[in-house]
């Protein structure tokens, strides 16, 4: 199960790696009809290991006008309508090393990012039009920040309290694995790699903050401190003083998914566990904050839904999948009615046989027989199951750098990044379908 902490010790932007894969792959097409699918494809960026953010994080301004990427030079803004790209925070290479630390302001046209000064690494935020910069506040030493309230008021870290990063080392995408072997005497593969590390950091058992920064004032203050290893930290997007964490590990063997107030009041495990080896992670919040959805498997890796908690009510929604349609991380559209899915190999939790699609879903609920119902229906899990449409091909796509996928706000596009040409890109796959597959 690939879960990635809110900074992993190993920097997607590895300069000598980049440097091989861009001499090495030849450049990729522009703007192409899948084959397998008949969905016409662009490519957003236009440099070798450009990046797209992950899948919970806002990556576009308030109006929908505009993306911003990671290119090499630096955070860029994509303009959805004409694909121009116009640097807007210059220096990304050794101040930023990964998407973690990097959001769109939902309420103003700023962005917001870590950068380094010397040996500390600050907060600042950008105004898209302006240029104008504000530095916010200085993080605790080993600490990031992970997400933005609603009102940008506030932001949400965490951090050892040693200082060091608190995250794993693994092997970065395209390199060498290492030669690791397994109890029964089996080399490892990189999913087993990252188990075991994961595993061996929960039990690690570092003492960690979970802390709170005024955008205003920069003041930190805490809101708890644990020996679990934190992640996944998130605002909701409506409501500024709710908030999302996970426990982090392996997923079978940690209560992963909470809830907490920002006064500290309201910690709740969302999703108890039933079943020993039932895994559920990867969760997000829907884009109206009604609704939390997350990857289930009961049990690991055998039978697959999208679950959904609402937040008001506490009603819970079980989509089901098919094993080749489970993928990575799921996301839902901006009115709720389509999700998306960026696929997986075949080492992964699934273990598809044909998995490495980008993948479009529609729910289906199973209504009652007859429209007689259970006099208990409304207390009970809502079943259904997830109608799946292929879109891109990403057969030739190395699952070790995981595509994360978004709706663009007018939800014709679906934008993901890849590296099924070599080097990484940003692409965008139209949800209409242009001709009929070969």
């Amino acid at each position: 199960m690939r879960c990635h902490p809110p900074r992993l010790v190993f920097a997607v932007f590895a300069a000598g790696l980049l440097a091989a894969r861009a001499l090495a792959a030849a450049e990729p097409p522009v703007d192409w009809v899948d084959p397998d699918t008949g969905h016409r494809v662009v490519r957003l960026s236009r440099e070798p290991e450009s990046a797209s953010l992950y899948f919970h994080q806002n990556p576009f301004t308030p109006e929908g006008d505009a993306m911003i990427m990671i290119t090499p030079g630096g955070l860029s803004l994509l303009d959805l309508k004409t694909h121009a790209l116009r640097l807007v925070v210059p220096g990304v290479g050794d101040t930023i090393n990964s998407s973690s630390g990097i959001l769109m302001g939902p309420k103003t046209r700023q962005v917001y990012y870590t950068k380094k000064d010397g040996a500390d690494t600050w907060v600042f935020a950008t105004h898209l039009d302006t240029g104008a910069i504000r530095r916010i506040a200085k993080l605790p030493p080993g600490g990031t920040f992970s997400s933005i309230n609603a009102d940008e008021s506030l932001l949400v870290g965490a951090g050892a309290d040693d200082g060091q990063p608190f995250g794993i080392p693994l092997p970065l995408p395209g390199a060498p694995l290492p030669q690791l072997k397994g109890p029964d005497g089996h080399t490892m593969t990189y999913a087993e790699i990252k188990e075991t590390r994961m595993n061996d950091r929960l039990e690690s058992r570092r003492p960690m903050t979970l802390y709170l920064i005024s955008t205003v004032t920069g003041e930190t203050r805490t809101l708890f401190k644990t020996t679990d290893w934190l992640g996944h930290i998130q605002f909701s997007p409506t409501d500024p003083g709710l908030l999302m964490y996970c426990h982090e590990g392996p997923w079978h063997k940690v209560d992963r998914i909470w809830t907490i107030r920002t006064d500290g009041s309201g910690d709740h495990l969302l999703h108890p566990r039933t079943m020993n080896m039932e895994i559920a992670g990867h969760e997000s919040f829907s884009p109206d904050g009604r609704t939390i959805w997350y990857d289930l498997q009961l049990p690991r890796g055998e039978d697959f839904f999208l679950a959904g908690y609402e937040l008001a009510t506490g009603a819970r929604t079980w989509w089901h999948l098919q094993r080749d349609e489970w993928s990575v991380h799921f996301t839902v559209s901006p009115d709720g009615t389509m999700f998306a899915g960026d696929g997986g190999d075949s080492e992964m939790v699934a273990h598809a046989k044909d998995g490495k699609w980008i993948y479009l879903f529609r729910p289906q609920a199973i209504p009652d027989v007859a429209g007689i119902r259970a006099p208990n229906s409304g207390t009970l899990i809502r079943p259904g199951y997830l109608q799946s449409e292929r879109l891109v091909n990403l057969a030739k796509h190395d699952y070790t750098l995981e595509p994360n996928v978004h709706f663009t706000p007018d939800m014709k596009w679906i934008i993901f990044r890849s590296n099924m040409h070599g080097p990484m890109h940003v692409y965008a796959v139209e949800i209409a379908r242009t001709a009929k597959p070969q």
